[in-house]
């Protein structure tokens, strides 16, 4: 959720000095990217997995203050809720055998953290909406003990004026009518429901427009591909039902101004871009600032004089407008660099599931990024929106738009099309043969036998309610049998249905 903030109050006058602030920044990234101040020697990619808490009935536990002191390993960190926790990996390069690496490393830092809650009575839960939610867990006295978290709240509470409405319209369970969820919260914690996992790929920038472009093109088929989040407050909705919900809870705009087409702050945006300097002037001219902190660093008078520019204020604000692909500038050992972070996937099922998913998007990424007549040239901008819906929505069941062939279900353009382009782009990526069929065959299997964790979930509770189970004990049952599943590995298209 990024850098804590000062918890005094911010004044009218605050608000005018960080737009100023902002700008300043912005003018001065121009200036970076002009002057060719970025150096890009190795790809490199990053990850973090969002995580859940839970106790031994399979509940929510609002224990995550116990939990990391228990942990005590800087990679875990806070997150919104006080059921939530966050892993950050840390980066290292695409290429070779890194990411059976990458596997070996996940598995540790997991196994040791469910380890170390385990002392304090609580487990992980690695999942993209924690099935057993009530709107109690809503409350604002479950906000993780931070100013900017309490500030956030608060921010987007008053802009909005009104109470979050959770709104949505599902399938319902397989055989079963469909389900609805209408429900109001008094605190912003619905978006602690959703936890993901976030890649990174770091960039040149010249070649960042086209890895953008190449990921929103991705969107729809990833969440079709990787949907793990069918449950929301019991409803049985959406595959990714993380999509709807992340856009309602964090909605700054109340009826009146999404009449009037204001944007939402959850976006995907609305053209295919030719900078990453567009990204982050949008965000600037079009969103107003939620967490209105300056420092007293002079951001162009930092580059003249030969110093690496924090923009932090820029930073800050690019924190709270929540892209689904997501422009990142940082600096790390003194070096600054650029990002694309994606943002579309759930956590879970497994860590060789999350690596697969990234494996896939990693390469698909680079083979329609360098393509001479790149997908986006020939698809509308909407049309990369309305698949991203689509596939949250439906999964596999989805037809999605691709250029050239019309309207296709998602594992068959996977199959036909974009595995090869996947493999195609890791090999691009001097990644080993090893890796690339260890993960791509995953979701080549994953397309065979149309089995997500969304899938799978739907099933385990719709054959426990066949049991005699209600629908709260039916998804107990199910989230401790994940759990179990999770943990023993086996990606989630190889998994029985208790």
């Amino acid at each position: 959720m990024g850098k804590d903030v000062s918890p005094s109050s911010f004044q009218p006058r605050d608000r005018g000095r960080y737009r100023r602030k902002m700008q300043r920044c912005l003018d001065t990234l121009a200036r970076m990217l002009a002057d060719g101040h970025f150096t890009f020697p190795r790809r490199h990619i990053g990850l973090e997995v969002e995580l859940n808490l839970v106790d031994e009935s399979m509940r929510p536990s609002m224990s995550n203050a116990a939990v990391l002191d228990a942990i005590d390993d800087a990679l875990f960190t806070t997150e919104l809720s006080q059921h939530n926790i966050e892993l950050n990996v840390p980066p290292r390069p695409l290429d070779g055998e890194s990411a059976l690496q990458l596997e070996d490393d996940l598995h540790a830092y997991l196994g040791r953290a469910e380890n170390k809650a385990g002392e304090t009575g609580a487990h992980l839960a690695m999942i993209g909406i924690l099935p057993t939610l009530a709107l109690e867990h809503f409350d604002q006295k479950w906000l993780t003990n931070s100013s900017r978290y309490s500030l956030l709240n608060d921010r987007i509470l008053a802009a909005r004026g009104e109470h979050t409405l959770l709104s949505l319209e599902g399938d319902g369970l397989p055989g079963q009518p469909p389900e609805g969820l209408r429900a109001y919260a008094e605190s912003i914690l619905p978006e602690a429901a959703c936890t993901s996992v976030q890649l990174h790929l770091q960039v040149a920038p010249e070649d960042f427009p086209a890895h953008w472009n190449a990921a929103q093109c991705l969107a729809g088929v990833q969440v079709a591909l990787g949907a793990n989040s069918p449950f929301l407050l019991g409803k049985a909705l959406w595959s990714e039902t993380r999509i709807p919900l992340f856009l309602q809870a964090t909605d700054t705009r109340p009826e009146e101004l999404k009449n009037q087409g204001v944007r939402p702050r959850v976006w995907f945006g609305e053209r295919w871009i030719t900078s990453i300097f567009d990204l982050f002037e949008e965000n600037v001219r079009y969103f107003p600032g939620l967490l209105p902190e300056t420092d007293d660093e002079d951001p162009m008078e930092a580059l003249e004089s030969g110093q690496v520019p924090k923009l932090t204020e820029l930073r800050l604000h690019n924190g709270t407008v929540w892209r689904w692909n997501r422009p990142v500038y940082d600096v790390v050992d003194g070096t600054p660099h650029l990002r694309v972070e994606n943002r579309v996937l759930p956590a879970g099922p497994t860590v060789v599931d999350m690596m697969a998913n990234a494996a896939f998007f990693y390469g698909a990424q680079r083979a329609l990024a360098e393509e001479d007549r790149p997908v986006w040239t020939r698809m509308s901008f909407h049309a990369a929106e309305e698949n991203l819906h689509a596939g949250a929505r439906n999964g596999f069941d989805a037809q999605l738009y691709w250029p050239g062939i019309g309207w296709i279900p998602p594992d068959e353009l996977v199959l036909r099309v974009l595995l090869p382009l996947a493999h195609e782009g890791l090999r691009q990526s001097e990644v080993s043969e090893t890796v690339i069929d260890r993960y791509l065959g995953i979701i080549e299997r994953r397309c065979v036998t149309k089995r997500t964790g969304s899938a799978w979930q739907r099933e385990a509770v719709a054959g426990a309610q066949a049991r005699g189970m209600d629908r709260d004990s039916a998804l107990a049952a199910m989230l401790a049998e994940y759990l179990e599943l999770s943990r023993a590995g086996e990606p989630v298209h190889a998994w029985p249905v208790p």
